[in-house]
């Protein structure tokens, strides 16, 4: 199954940032550390195209350390762009973000040319509450679950520094299934858009091959890595009490309490991609969604020659063969 997840409030969302890039001197995209590439949008690459970035990866300190430095090497590597990490552990963020916003727009800041940011990104990943710290009083609404902010805010950080605020934003179609699973564990994603159980699975799966110790230890387990997925997700829930009547685990509770665990960082501090990871399931992605557009032409062709939209090719003969 792949989720998507596309409410009607992201169209105008869409629409609005297509406008509102045409004056913007950088674009601060917030991104989630512990999904960095998942959570980075292709459609809001599309519409900012041409612009200075700052990639940001919000929520470090419940990330593994050791990849947040290889995204951090990832993006710093890409052209007109800078990366940083930031966590709400951090005094002073505004200072950090204003001094690479002017290292990537040096001509821009004074009060004649006043430094024009649309801080941008999935939602849920923290960009009102990052509006609140850097303004230091409630200037955004928040919120722990999608969609918080439905419209554009416009705030004056300071002297010759404007800050625009938008809603949280996915894109249509997410073609790299695991994405779609790792959102969905973040929190970017409604709860009416996937299946917990199936989640939880995907994201045990993961974290037994990558984080077996920290599973292990936060569950009271032994030998997580050699345990399928359900086992797994069987054992915590028995361990945790989500039991129905008869001592049976309750598998919809165990796998709420897997990702909530993993959302709050109790479980450890764990990143669930890599470049190298997020560039295969990109390219498998990729590979897919080409296939399923021939496949979509072909269906549309035919239903366009029975109706007789278009004439029914000619048939050739096979070619005689020469003496």
């Amino acid at each position: 199954m792949t989720i998507q997840w596309f409410p009607g409030h992201m169209h105008l969302t869409r629409k609005a940032i297509a406008e509102r890039v045409k004056e913007i001197d950088v674009v601060i995209e917030l991104l989630d550390a512990r999904l960095p590439g998942s959570s980075a949008n292709p459609m809001l690459a599309e519409l900012t195209a041409g612009k200075p970035a700052l990639k940001v990866l919000n929520k470090q300190d419940l990330a593994d350390p050791e990849r947040t430095a290889q995204w951090l090497a990832h993006y710093n590597a890409q052209p007109s762009t800078q990366a940083l990490g930031l966590d709400a552990s951090m005094a002073a963020p505004a200072r950090l973000l204003v001094q690479a916003c002017h290292t990537l727009a040096p001509t821009r800041g004074s009060m004649a040319k006043p430094m024009r940011v649309l801080i941008c990104g999935i939602p849920n990943v923290g960009k009102s509450t990052l509006i609140n710290t850097l303004k230091g009083k409630r200037a955004a609404k928040t919120g722990d679950e999608a969609g918080v902010t439905k419209l554009e805010q416009r705030i004056v950080l300071a002297d010759g520094f404007y800050v625009f605020d938008t809603p949280g934003l996915l894109w249509p179609r997410i073609i790299v299934a695991k994405s779609g699973y790792n959102l969905a564990a973040s929190g970017a994603i409604g709860r009416n858009a996937f299946d917990e159980q199936e989640v939880a699975l995907e994201l045990l799966d993961y974290l037994r091959a990558h984080y077996a110790t920290a599973l292990e230890a936060r569950y009271a387990l032994t030998g997580a890595a050699g345990c399928s997925d359900e086992q797994l997700l069987e054992s915590i829930g028995r361990k945790r009490g989500a039991l129905r009547a008869g001592a049976r685990v309750d598998l919809q509770k165990a796998a709420e309490l897997v990702i909530h665990d993993f959302r709050a960082g109790v479980i450890g501090r764990m990143t669930l991609e890599t470049p190298e990871e997020f560039a295969q399931w990109l390219a498998h992605g990729q590979t897919l969604d080409a296939q399923r557009q021939v496949k979509k032409d072909a269906i549309a062709l035919d239903r366009a020659i029975r109706f007789k939209k278009v004439p029914r090719p000619e048939r050739r003969e096979p070619s005689e063969p020469e003496d």
